[in-house]
């Protein structure tokens, strides 16, 4: 505090010794000093001591540098410190403000990526899908036509039997009936194969 100075550059000490001057030859003045001029106005209820205001201008001289030190200077750095300190929370919200801007933006920007690749994917499987139920129909349809097909060589291979089986039953009939009229047996391949070339000419085709 000794090497502190005022605003005008003086060191404590010397104003301190001013202060301590000034006070006591104030004080001095004020007791000992009489002026007829201060005297005639104080008569006229004009009360005006010369030596009171140097005391208190010595006092305040005194007094001044020790608030300063005490008083005004803590309360300026608390000031500060405190100035600071908001200046540093405003920055570190202001730096989070802009940290969840860009997480925002991130997210934002993931969202429609994940909704891109999400409609891509959905339609995919919808081609795929598409493509499969093509395939299962068309294997539906081949394999619908084979069994058509063999049950159309099925059906006809059926006819074909049951007409030779018939064939085969009218020519036993035939025979049958030619030897009951003629009385003997006419049973032989020759008589078949004329009978069975009998029938295939009036036979209607089916």
């Amino acid at each position: 505090m000794a090497n502190q100075k005022s605003s005008s550059g003086l060191p404590f000490p010397v104003i301190l010794v001013i202060g301590i001057v000034m006070m006591a030859g104030g004080f001095y003045v004020s007791k000992n000093v009489h002026i007829d001029f201060l005297t005639k106005l104080a008569e006229q209820g004009i009360s005006l001591d010369p030596g009171k205001t140097i005391s208190a201008i010595g006092v305040l001289l005194i007094l001044f540098p020790v608030i300063r030190s005490f008083y005004i200077g803590p309360l300026g750095d608390a000031i500060s410190g405190r100035t600071n300190e908001l200046e540093r929370t405003f920055t570190e919200a202001e730096s989070l403000r802009s940290e969840m801007t860009q997480m925002r933006s991130d997210y934002e920007r993931r969202l429609v990526e994940t909704e891109s690749a999400a409609r891509e994917q959905i339609q995919s499987e919808i081609r795929k899908a598409q493509e499969l139920r093509g395939q299962l129909e068309a294997d539906a349809r081949a394999r619908a036509d084979e069994y058509l097909h063999k049950a159309q060589a099925d059906i006809e291979n059926e006819k074909n039997r049951v007409i030779n089986d018939l064939r085969i039953h009218v020519v036993d009939l035939t025979l049958g009936a030619t030897e009951k009229i003629l009385g003997e047996n006419v049973d032989s391949d020759r008589n078949r194969k004329l009978i069975a070339e009998f029938i295939d000419k009036v036979e209607v085709p089916g």
